[in-house]
Parts: structure tokens; sequence; C-alpha cells
């Protein structure tokens, strides 16, 4: 498994913007190597979902972040990044970063987002 480590989680007012990184000491994130990144949020009391996800074709994002929230890589190819933008109450939770590579999934440990109204 990879290490991977999350940051920049805090709390905001809504219609606020927060960044978080995912790192992944010792290692390149490549898509183009085959790596799929995603990230991911549980909110208390709920099943963790998918928020966004990236893959060497394809872009995916949950319906309730579309147009919000934006999946990218840093240009030292070591931070898989989420720019979340006009964030709401309902955005609250805690935010995994995932990496998926040669059949093996890593969880980083989540970074809290709490978004107040």
């Amino acid at each position: 498994q990879v290490r991977l480590v999350e940051s920049g989680g805090g709390l905001v007012q809504a219609g606020g913007s927060l960044r978080l990184s995912c790192g992944a000491p010792g290692t390149i994130l490549s898509t183009f190597r085959g790596d799929t990144m995603g990230w991911y949020r549980q909110a208390s009391g709920n099943e963790r979902e998918l928020v966004a996800m990236a893959s060497r074709d394809t872009t995916n994002y949950a319906d309730s972040v579309k147009g919000r929230f934006t999946i990218s890589r840093d240009n030292n190819k070591k931070m898989v990044l989420l720019q979340m933008n006009d964030l709401r109450p309902e955005d609250t939770a805690v935010y995994y970063c995932k990496l998926d590579r040669y059949g093996m999934t890593s969880w980083g440990k989540g970074t809290l987002v709490t978004v107040s109204s």
C-alpha cells in the first residue's frame, strides 16, 4: 500500500472555499501510469461517498459537487488536489483521499471540513 496524507481541512463559512491536498511521500501520483485517484467524504452517521475521481481517461464528480469542486494534480505530480468552492453546510464531512494502483487500494486518514451556515 501507499501511504497517503491529506491536509487543508478546516472551518469555513458557507460560500467560502477550501483546497484539500493529498500527498504520497516517496511516490509520484500519475494517471498516465494507471493510477486512479479519488476524494471521498463521510459525514457523521452516513456512509462514505465518492466526491471526485480522476483516472487516465476520465474524471467524475458526484452530482452534488459538480460545478463547485475540481480534482487536479499539482505540477510536481506529488499531490492530488481538491479545490472546493461555494461550500455548503451539507459539505461538512471528513474527506479522504484514495489511490488505486495496480489492483491495490490505499486510503488516507482523512481531513475534517466543517462548513458553517
